[in-house]
């Protein structure tokens, strides 16, 4: 199959193109850097430069490679600019549906956020409801309606993607913060994913059926819980009462729909990964397409 992999440069889309190529699929790879594109290359993919904002250029683009299937990846959290991401969710997302309904390509795989759902007692599932009131929530119910225009259309609201090149590295923004004493311990929950698992659910996400899918590991944990862990894998102090944690929520979610599709985590639990961290060289303030 001839797969467009949009936000190919970014954290999942280096590992997925790998994953792709392995499985027998052609891919393309959308990034706006043209000294990215032997970067491409050498993952196995071919290079398209294009910006997903310009609407015309990407219709062309997407036109040209005539791919059976649409994978989007496009984030835009340079210097944690939210507000381009939310953006790029909106006008990207937008864009590329346009662009790939008109080249007559029924599926998208597309990437969201799990931690949008409003608080309750039990796991969220992918039929409950997301808070309005959170700040992602325009660009991400603008993303997930778009892809949902497509014949077939799949959401992946990933969990706090961490691993080599995440913002939960050994070099990235969250561990700074570690470092620097400015997280607390809270009640609060955090689902996460490692970006090797999430890379594996969206190679996957090409033979599901149309509808979001949360992509979370097995072990929901509140800050008090996975902080500390996390600190010990740096080498840092536990931190205190002061502070605050930037991507938590109110609500554990659940994986179970993931699971009965077939996906199963290599990392099943942020425990197995935390211990496992390397430093890496973090693209944090990467745009990825």
């Amino acid at each position: 199959m001839k797969i467009l992999l949009a936000g190919a440069t970014g954290v999942v889309g280096r590992r997925l193109i790998p994953l792709l190529v392995q499985a027998g699929h052609e891919v393309a790879g959308t990034t706006r850097r043209p000294g990215r594109a032997d970067m491409l290359r050498e993952l196995g993919a071919t290079p398209v430069v294009v910006d997903a904002l310009d609407a015309s250029a990407l219709r062309k683009a997407v036109a040209a490679e005539r791919p059976d299937a649409v994978i989007h990846q496009l984030t835009d959290l340079s210097d944690e600019d939210f507000e381009a991401n939310s953006h790029l969710r909106i006008e990207g997302t937008r864009n590329l549906v346009e662009a790939a309904l008109a080249a007559n390509v029924e599926t998208m795989v597309a990437q969201s956020i799990a931690w949008l759902y409003k608080p309750g007692d039990t796991p969220a599932v992918e039929t409950d409801p997301l808070d309005p009131s959170l700040p992602p929530y325009e660009g991400v119910a603008a993303l997930e309606n778009a892809v949902a225009e497509m014949p077939r259309g799949v959401v992946l609201r990933y969990g706090a993607l961490y691993g080599p090149g995440t913002w939960y590295a050994p070099d990235g923004a969250i561990a700074e913060r570690v470092r620097a004493g400015s997280l607390r311990l809270a009640p609060s929950w955090t689902s996460f994913v490692h970006a090797d698992d999430a890379a594996s659910a969206a190679l996957a996400a090409l033979d599901w059926p149309a509808g979001a899918v949360n992509i979370v590991d097995d072990e929901p944990a509140t800050t008090a819980d996975w902080l500390p862990v996390y600190s010990a894998a740096l080498g840092a102090p536990t931190p205190g009462s002061a502070g605050k944690h930037a991507a938590t929520t109110g609500r554990p979610v659940s994986n179970a729909k993931a699971l009965n599709l077939g996906w199963k985590p290599q990392f099943p639990s942020w425990r197995t990964g935390f211990s496992q961290m390397e430093g890496s060289a973090a693209m944090n303030g990467s745009r990825s397409d």
